[in-house]
């Protein structure tokens, strides 16, 4: 009812002043049209002799009025809870109360809104409630801005505006304005001006206050003297100008502002400074770089790509060159360190036949220990590292046909020694049973025969840190291809007893060989290499059988412990390989020429060599699970409860067929392992124990003796260990998941037990981020008696017995634990305890402090060979990262 009367105040204001409406237009039109003349005689005559006719002028004179455009260009709607007042002579409209108006692309919704239709504007503000106080702030919307002011003044044609007390987000800014004046819908103009991202913005912790602000939505803000306020107190922090980015992109390329510090061997020194380009939405790269007064300097190179749907990676590349003291003084020292780390997943919807991925982290052995930008915690403590580059193809044949290639990279960082594979080829086609049709039932022994066929090929290389990819490293080279035809097939056996009989052909081809001989010249005995194509063949012969046995002792309904089940699953095996000893050859041991000592060309080889010795053992494995049934603390539970007792107690050992008693022992020690969880599932606990049925002499050997023959008991102990691993937590923390990218990454462990590793550069928060927005009140949660906690515990003890030395070889307990002290504070700490060499080990205290805009938190390792502290403030927005205060203080390190 309220649009249709406006609609006919409109057009009565249109007729009023002269404007002709679109419908009298369109009537204009039609009286102006010129009908069609009939033609003459003449001009026909005319027209068949190409004579044009002459034209006949319009009696009808044209309209000479100049037509005004209306000033709406659009359907205007709008709508009020308490009234709409309509003055005609005023030429006004005015909306109280929850009033909303629409025009265009246009919402605006306030408590008051008047329309001056005569001078094409609109007014809104706010209106009091009963108690006095100012409700229903204006809500002005254009596309996808929106500004929240104390009152509002717009003009339809010129689309300017005048805005007072404005309030909007832009991304991550938050931003205030005493007085903005818009000129055109992508430049405003700001006068008494304050940015943030502090959540409220008229009582935020902080804020940069400008008065002369030139604002593009979406894009940018300009500014000119702006300075820092923190808690309403202007700080000496200011710039003459600023520049504030507001792209709607994901990312945009900027500078990296570098953090500064000092360290007592290499000087003062800016780390971290360097340019982040936003290449495109499918990757960017950052590069940083370092340099220290010293002359040490460093370079990174990073990189992170995604294409949704398909794959999905990052590239690292660290370099560091690093100087100690000075030159010409007795410890100086020069050494040039790096790190390669590449991860790629491929998304298995784009290709389900097909597989692609990457883990790489190599690089110097002591990147991790030197490295003047990492804080190096757990990964101090990592002596291994690793990398696999994967492609699989699946062929969907009959039989199916699986192939992969692949690179591997294994690298212990304590001796520097390097193995790799570049590349390995593996193929394999898929289980065939050639006794059994396709679609049949595959029983008894002769269905049950399948065979298989795998390849694996490998060109292998042992280097070390110094030799890495030079041609020392290709010229040692191995390669080497192993085929292998599995044949096997199991049945029952008497009912209850399931059998298993297998064969195994394998053929080993090599491009290297070896001959051995005495050289005269050097009066030793040398192995030459021999290159060219060789292979042996081998096969081996094995069979199994068992039974799982059940057992249950019930102690009666009325007991809390209603019943134990006890499952066994004994099994014997039996295995044979034949002796190979025609691949096997003597040589001359001295110049004398005495043939001895059988050797085979193959030695060395990846795949090994064919055995002299054939072996004809049986194996014997019991394995236990003991479960009980327990009455539940949970009254309304009418069935018994199910706890395990033992999630598995095994028992193995092997009895040689060919043992002689001198040479070789008939029985092979007994290997005891167990586990079980405590706890509700909280704890695990694993234990092992080697027991050896023979004797030793005094010299450690063992001898043809039974050891309860040598005074002695049944089994002698030569080891045992044990491991328990507990971890707690409080209700809210039960579903905790960690990011443990970033740890892995700077080649840390995934727990915290050895403390975070991280990156200088990288400040991400020490534990999880919270929405503040689901905070309650912070006088109310200061004193929450629930407060969010972690712990995990870890203990490892290992017995040493093999020579009567009755030691314990490790005793040392670990605790890593997690707290919200308040709703604001975070603790944390990392530390153990060495039973053995009597001292603490690593142990690292930590803690945060949640400023709301800001973070600031503290990193400390008080004691050992890398003690360090490091202190952050800064702002949490991604926008503003490049304002914080960063300060460290590494210990000296020894390249070494």
């Amino acid at each position: 009812m309220h649009t249709n009367l406006f609609h006919i105040v409109l057009i009565s204001f249109f007729l009023t002043l002269g404007t002709t409406s679109a419908y009298s237009q369109d009537i204009k039109k039609k009286n102006t049209t010129i009908p069609p003349k009939k033609e003459t005689t003449k001009a026909k005559e005319d027209k068949s002799k190409n004579i044009a006719p002459t034209p006949t002028k319009d009696s009808i004179k044209v309209d000479t009025v100049k037509v005004k455009k209306a000033f709406l260009e659009g359907k205007v709607t709008y709508k009020a809870q308490n009234y709409t007042k309509i003055d005609q002579k005023k030429k006004l409209i005015t909306l109280y109360d929850k009033a909303e108006l629409y025009y265009q692309d246009i919402e605006l919704k306030s408590g008051i809104i008047v329309m001056d239709y005569e001078k094409n504007e609109v007014y809104a503000g706010r209106i009091k409630d009963s108690t006095g106080k100012y409700t229903q702030y204006p809500n002005f919307k254009q596309g996808t801005n929106v500004v929240e002011p104390d009152s509002i003044r717009f003009n339809f044609k010129t689309k300017k505006a005048l805005i007072w007390n404005s309030r909007t987000d832009q991304g991550e800014f938050k931003i205030k304005a005493a007085i903005t004046k818009k000129e055109n819908d992508s430049v405003y103009f700001l006068k008494g001006a304050r940015f943030t991202t502090s959540k409220d913005v008229d009582n935020p912790e902080y804020y940069f206050q400008t008065n002369k602000v030139k604002f593009i939505p979406g894009k940018k803000v300009i500014t000119g003297l702006t300075n820092m306020v923190i808690a309403d107190v202007p700080t000496p922090i200011g710039l003459p100008f600023a520049y504030f980015p507001m792209s709607k992109e994901t990312s945009i390329s900027g500078i990296i502002l570098p953090n500064y510090n000092d360290s007592n061997a290499r000087g003062f020194s800016l780390q971290n400074f360097g340019y982040y380009f936003a290449l495109s939405d499918h990757y960017d790269l950052t590069v940083l770089g370092d340099y220290y007064t010293n002359g040490s300097y460093g370079m990174r190179v990073e990189s992170s790509y995604a294409k949704r749907y398909n794959y999905r990676g990052n590239f690292n590349f660290r370099f560091e060159n690093l100087i100690n003291s000075e030159r010409g003084y007795p410890d100086y020292s020069k050494q040039t360190i790096y790190n390669i780390q590449w991860s790629h997943s491929k998304d298995s919807k784009s290709n389900p036949n097909s597989t692609f991925s990457a883990s790489v982290n190599l690089g110097s052995s002591k990147y991790f220990q030197q490295s003047i930008n990492v804080v190096n915690l757990g990964s101090n403590l990592n002596n291994t590292l690793s990398s696999s580059v994967s492609y699989s193809k699946t062929f969907n044949s009959i039989p199916q046909v699986r192939m992969s290639l692949s690179a591997t990279h294994s690298q212990n960082t304590q001796t520097s020694e390097i193995n790799m594979t570049l590349p390995t080829l593996q193929l394999s086609v898929d289980r065939v049973f050639p006794f059994a049709k396709g679609d049949g039932i595959k029983k008894g022994f002769i269905k049950n025969i399948n065979l298989q066929y795998n390849l694996n090929g490998r060109n292998s290389f042992v280097t070390t840190d110094s030799l890495f990819f030079k041609p020392e490293m290709f010229k040692n080279a191995q390669v080497g291809m192993q085929h292998s035809i599995p044949i096997s097939t199991n049945f029952k056996l008497f009912k209850y007893f399931s059998a298993s009989a297998s064969a195994n052909y394998n053929e080993v081809w090599y491009l290297k060989t070896i001959r051995r001989f005495y050289d005269t010249n050097q009066s030793k005995v040398v192995d030459e290499t021999v290159n060219g194509f060789d292979a042996f063949r081998t096969y081996t012969l094995s069979s199994s059988i068992g039974t799982t046995i059940y057992g249950t002792f019930n102690f009666g309904k009325d007991k809390k412990i209603k019943s134990i089940r006890h499952v066994m699953r004994p099994s014997i095996s039996y295995g044979y390989t034949p002796s190979f000893e025609k691949y096997y050859d003597t040589y001359a041991a001295d110049a004398s020429g005495t043939m001895i000592k059988p050797y085979t060309r193959f030695e060395g080889g990846i795949y090994g060599a064919p055995g002299i010795a054939n072996s004809n053992n049986i194996g014997f494995d019991l394995s236990n699970t003991f479960e009980a049934k327990v009455t539940d603390s949970d009254t309304t539970k009418v069935e018994p409860k199910k706890i395990m007792l033992l999630n598995n107690f095994n028992l193995s050992t092997s009895y040689d067929l060919n043992a002689d008693g001198k040479t070789t022992l008939a029985w092979s020690p007994v290997r005891v392992s167990g586990g079980t969880q405590l706890f509700k599932n909280k704890m695990n606990v694993n234990f092992g124990a080697t027991l050896d049925p023979y004797a030793i002499d005094n010299s450690g050997t063992r001898i043809n003796m039974y050891n309860i023959n040598n005074g002695g008991s049944l089994f002698r102990m030569t080891s045992a260990n044990m491991t328990l691993n507990y971890s707690i937590s409080s209700s809210e923390f039960d579903d905790k998941k960690k990011d443990d990218d970033q740890v892995k990454r700077n080649g840390g462990r995934e727990d915290d037990l050895f403390g975070k590793s991280r990156d200088i550069l990288n400040q991400k928060s020490q534990f999880d981020d919270k929405d503040d927005s689901k905070d309650e009140d912070a006088i109310t949660t200061l004193f929450k008696s629930k407060l969010p906690w972690d712990m995990t515990f870890a203990y490892s003890l290992t017995y040493g017995n093999n020579n009567r030395e009755k030691k314990i070889i490790n005793n040392s307990i670990m605790i890593s634990a997690n707290a919200d002290l308040t709703p604001k504070w975070k603790g944390g700490i990392s530390t153990g305890y060495d039973f053995v060499q009597k001292g603490v080990t690593f142990t690292q205290i930590r803690f945060e402090r949640d400023l709301l805009s800001w973070r600031m938190d503290f990193n400390w390792t008080p004691f050992g060979d890398y003690s360090n502290w490091n202190f952050f403030i800064g702002i949490k927005s991604g926008v503003l990262s490049d304002i914080k205060w960063n300060k460290q203080r590494v210990n000296d390190r020894t390249i070494r």
